[in-house]
């Protein structure tokens, strides 16, 4: 029996050992795959992922199909990714809120930002600090010190406690140094409805939700949370320019179960970067009130780490409980 040198034997087992990684690039998607979304259907969470899901069915051979497992604040739906088998076929459609839910939880049976892969970030949107016209501040240098001047007389609507729209507010309150009553609903519909309603004077909203109520007068937009000025709003400033260091997004992106194979990850990742340069794909993303995002793994897991450890602080700070 001839014996190989040892530097060649270890030569050839490492090549050995990188087949499978070639293959699982070549052959995958092998069955049908899952975009599980941790929310109710016919939010923007689910319309993104129902996008890149006939996106990747159409140029992968195989269907993409969309499972909504709401309840827990998401955690339900994204423990499940966790625990799928890491061969991409169980994939990952969420918002921030894994971020905000690594401080606000006690127990969590994960660890999202180890637990899960960052595959591609697909949009990111705008709250407009919106109040109803009843409170007669016109920017928000007035509001900042129409809420001191009245504190805890203000009442700030959100779309549930540990929401990002919530979230958003508290940031606020904490960096201006204004006492707001956080009111929380069940979704950012009744949120709405109430503001409208004149029941409360303040919420962080998404544009989506926010944007015609707005044009029609039915309420006022004083700024965008977002670092930029939002193209739908060129007229509405940043908080931030009053507020220096101020931003506040949502965000969506998908991700997949650690230890997804590298290759599965990159050409998930390419196919969905060639899908958000697609002009249909884009223009209907951007009717969800945000900006595509695109870009790398790594840009997306930057994304993640910030708003963990930014949202952390703030409920923290807050002293924020899960309902």
């Amino acid at each position: 029996m001839l014996e190989f040198p040892r530097r060649k034997f270890l030569h050839l087992a490492a090549g050995a050992a990188a087949l499978p990684h070639i293959a699982w690039g070549q052959a995958y998607p092998a069955r049908p795959a899952r975009i599980i979304v941790p929310f109710a259907p016919a939010g923007t969470t689910d319309i993104a992922a129902r996008l890149i899901g006939q996106w990747l069915s159409e140029r992968l051979g195989q269907q993409f199909v969309v499972e909504n497992r709401p309840g827990g604040g998401g955690n339900i739906g994204t423990e499940a990714v966790v625990r799928a088998p890491p061969d991409g076929h169980t994939l990952l459609m969420t918002d921030p809120s894994p971020t905000i839910g690594a401080t606000l939880y006690d127990k969590l049976n994960f660890n999202f930002i180890h637990d899960i892969v960052p595959v591609i970030g697909v949009l990111r949107s705008p709250f407009v600090v919106t109040i109803n016209p009843a409170v007669s501040t016109k920017t928000i240098v007035e509001f900042i010190a129409h809420a001191k001047a009245n504190p805890g007389k203000v009442n700030m609507a959100s779309a549930g406690t540990g929401s990002t729209q919530h979230v958003a507010g508290e940031l606020f309150k904490m960096m201006t140094g204004v006492d707001m009553v956080h009111v929380p609903y069940r979704g950012g519909g009744p949120a709405l409805a109430d503001l409208i309603a004149g029941q409360v004077q303040v919420a962080f909203l998404p544009p989506a939700i926010s944007i015609e109520h707005i044009r029609a007068g039915r309420l006022r937009a004083l700024g965008v949370t977002t670092a930029m000025r939002f193209e739908a709003f060129p007229d509405v400033p940043s908080v931030r320019e009053f507020v220096p260091g101020y931003e506040a997004s949502t965000w969506f992106g998908l991700g997949a179960p650690k230890d997804t194979p590298r290759e599965i990850i990159e050409k998930l990742n390419q196919q969905i970067n060639a899908a958000l340069a697609d002009s249909k794909i884009k223009t209907r993303l951007v009717e969800l009130g945000g900006t595509v995002l695109a870009g790398s793994p790594a840009d997306f897991g930057k994304l993640i780490a910030e708003d963990t450890e930014k949202w952390g602080k703030v409920v923290k700070f807050a002293g924020i409980k899960p309902e």
